[in-house]
């Protein structure tokens, strides 16, 4: 056998085997950096389900409410605690002030809704998943709470505006 030569790209790694009659190509698809692929499973969090939502609704039966959040995917972080203590920083700097929530959601956030300033709109009990909708739906409005953490990443919330109480 002659050489292995062993190449890499973005989404694969190749190798090319030659021996003295013919040349094999071997392709194994396998990320090409060290650093590992996102799984959910790796979160700290509970799965939310349909019992949950359903006494959500129960619970707060007739509320509304509207919220704000800045979150920060698994795909932004090197570690979960990498993220919970990179939000905590930004929560001390920004405190409860809506307008600097809005910047930093904007410039910060991995949600599409950071475009409007990370404003959810209007949402009623159950809409959310459980971690979220406990937070919107039982802590302080005018707040920025967290980080909570969820399924999609790390949280700031901030709670807008609630009704129906």
């Amino acid at each position: 056998m002659l050489p292995v030569e062993e190449e890499r790209s973005s989404s694969c790694r190749v190798k090319q085997v030659a021996s003295e009659h013919q040349e094999v190509k071997v392709v194994a698809f396998a990320p090409a950096t060290n650093k590992p692929a996102f799984a959910r499973s790796q979160i700290s969090t509970e799965r939310y389900n349909i019992l949950d939502a359903f006494g959500s609704m129960v619970k707060n039966f007739g509320k509304k409410a509207r919220s704000s959040h800045i979150l920060i995917g698994p795909k932004q972080w090197d570690s979960q605690e990498e993220a919970r203590a990179r939000l905590v920083r930004l929560k001390d700097e920004i405190g409860n002030d809506p307008a600097k929530f809005a910047e930093a959601a904007a410039s910060i956030s991995s949600c599409p809704s950071s475009k409007k300033g990370g404003d959810l709109g209007e949402f009623g009990p159950g809409q959310m998943v459980r971690d979220f909708d406990e937070v919107v739906f039982n802590k302080e409005v005018g707040v920025v709470h967290g980080p909570i953490s969820t399924q999609f990443g790390e949280h700031l919330i901030l709670i807008t505006e609630r009704n129906g109480e």
